[in-house]
């Protein structure tokens, strides 16, 4: 099977290590030349365009930082989506809204091209080493065929049912994690100004029935002050947007979600787009005029 991959961001480039560490025959694309050269490098084979990659790959994934850029690649200027021969499977990877990948869908379904939606969730820092849990909507046929390849890339696989539903819980989950996030860098700060000791406080939440894999990974990297998750503002405000959106559609009051959206806003307004998602903390330290810092602890997570 002749696999291939567009987009070599930070997610895409270790997934994409991971292919190919399994002997996997892998064409790159991406326009940051340096990203693919890195590929190259490793034993994947250079494509000149999109139209070039998808016309020879059986498979096709695709991890892109938004939907614009996917609906660009795929069915816009770029025309991954009509170079591809009926029969093969598109598999996007990238985070969605439920209404874009359906829309998705039915483009792909009219060229006898099947699609799997199947972002990943648990932390890029675990894309490497093949860790983190791949959340797949799409027939379940088509799901099956391609189970021993998603178990390459990550490792937990959930079929969660047709196309949509991947992407609904996936916004879901990331929700979970940038509410754990505010609430983080609230309760850090509550112990700081009480006068505790924050690395015996990191230690007694990862112990407590407070804790949780968010606080886990991201407590670390606000506490050393790099407060890089790997995760930036932009992002976070993305999928925020995704669930306020779902929240509208679906008749659910949102009331925490748009709170904090709001923050995040600020964070960007303050700090632009590009910074780590715990700059909304940043954003608490300097309203408060106290930095959360402890010794001992790393400044990237730990896998």
């Amino acid at each position: 099977m002749t696999i291939g991959f567009i987009g070599l961001g930070q997610l895409g480039s270790r997934l994409t290590g991971r292919l190919l560490q399994n002997d996997k025959k892998l064409l790159v694309f991406d326009l940051d030349a340096d990203a693919v050269d890195a590929q190259v490098e490793q034993g994947a084979i250079a494509t000149a365009s999109v139209a070039e990659l998808t016309e020879f790959c059986e498979v096709v994934i695709t991890c892109l930082p938004s939907p614009s850029a996917s609906a660009s690649v795929m069915t816009g200027e770029h025309g991954g989506l009509a170079a591809m021969q009926a029969g093969s499977t598109w598999i996007e990877m990238s985070t969605t809204s439920v209404e874009e990948i359906r829309k998705m869908d039915e483009r792909a379904g009219d060229l006898g091209i099947e699609l799997l939606e199947a972002p990943l969730t648990g932390g890029v820092h675990r894309a490497a080493t093949g860790q983190m849990t791949i959340l797949v909507g799409g027939r379940k046929e088509t799901f099956e065929r391609h189970i021993e390849l998603l178990k390459t890339l990550g490792g937990q696989v959930i079929h969660m049912g047709e196309v949509g539903t991947a992407s609904l819980i996936k916004v879901i989950t990331n929700l979970l994690c940038l509410v754990d996030l505010v609430a983080t860098g609230e309760a850090l700060m509550l112990a700081r100004k009480g006068g505790l000791d924050l690395g015996k406080c990191y230690e007694a939440i990862c112990a407590s029935s407070g804790t949780s894999r968010e606080f886990e990974d991201w407590a670390p990297v606000i506490l050393n002050g790099s407060l890089n998750t790997g995760f930036t503002t932009d992002l976070g405000l993305k999928d925020l947007g995704f669930v306020a959106d779902l929240g509208q559609q679906y008749g659910v009051p949102l009331k925490l979600t748009e709170l904090v959206k709001s923050l995040f806003e600020q964070s960007r307004e303050k700090y632009g787009g590009n910074a780590w998602t715990p700059h909304v903390i940043k954003m608490l330290e300097e309203e408060v005029g106290e930095e959360l810092r402890a010794e001992g602890f790393s400044d990237v997570i730990q896998s």
